[in-house]
């Protein structure tokens, strides 16, 4: 009896830690289904930039003068292009900040042509409305057309405004459409960093 009890036990243990892992791995691919079909919205932080911020004489128009992609950071860039790939999606609808670092990375993904979204600009100390340009994101990426999927690439505080979430430099998150202020994250993802 004790023996039997103790391989319920375990079985028990085992099917608690395995079922989460299922659980998520098929909310994963749900997400990245509602993603291939413009049902939901990736928006990930621009890749590797070492630093915080940007410099005293930071110049949006002027790449020289603010924090840029490292070689590490161009490639996870990179690798971003290939991640979708293995997801299935060839192309995008992608916006940008209008920061180097975020247009740098939206290019190298290689997913689609880059266009510049003005509500995806970083208001890091400071700069910028972050209430204001809360409300233009939802509003502009809710009147885009549907059906294909939609990808933007932003800053940290963009993403938190939007999802309440702390992202990692190259990390994104998938979002149901239509997007509204308070949006539930559907999936965590990024590449893995190669070798």
């Amino acid at each position: 009896m004790l023996c039997r009890l103790r391989f319920v036990l375990l079985a028990l243990a085992l099917l608690s830690g395995v079922l989460p892992l299922q659980s998520a791995a098929a909310s994963d691919a749900a997400a990245w289904q509602a993603l291939r079909d413009g049902e939901a919205v990736l928006i990930l932080r621009h890749a590797l930039a070492p630093g915080v911020g940007d410099p005293d004489n930071f110049d949006v128009s002027d790449c020289r003068t603010q924090r840029n992609l490292n070689v590490a950071g161009r490639q996870q860039a990179r690798d971003w292009g290939a991640f979708l790939e293995r997801h299935g999606i060839h192309e995008a609808q992608i916006f940008s900040s209008a920061w180097c670092r975020c247009k740098d990375t939206a290019e190298l993904m290689n997913v689609g042509e880059v266009a510049i979204m003005s509500s995806l600009n970083s208001f890091f100390g400071g700069q910028g409305d972050r209430a204001a340009q809360t409300r233009q994101t939802v509003k502009s990426v809710n009147e885009l057309p549907s059906g294909q999927p939609i990808v933007l690439v932003s800053h940290q505080v963009n993403i938190s405004a939007l999802t309440d979430a702390f992202t990692r430099s190259g990390e994104g998150v998938i979002l149901a459409l239509p997007l509204d202020e308070d949006n539930e994250v559907l999936a965590r993802v990024m590449p893995a960093s190669r070798p």
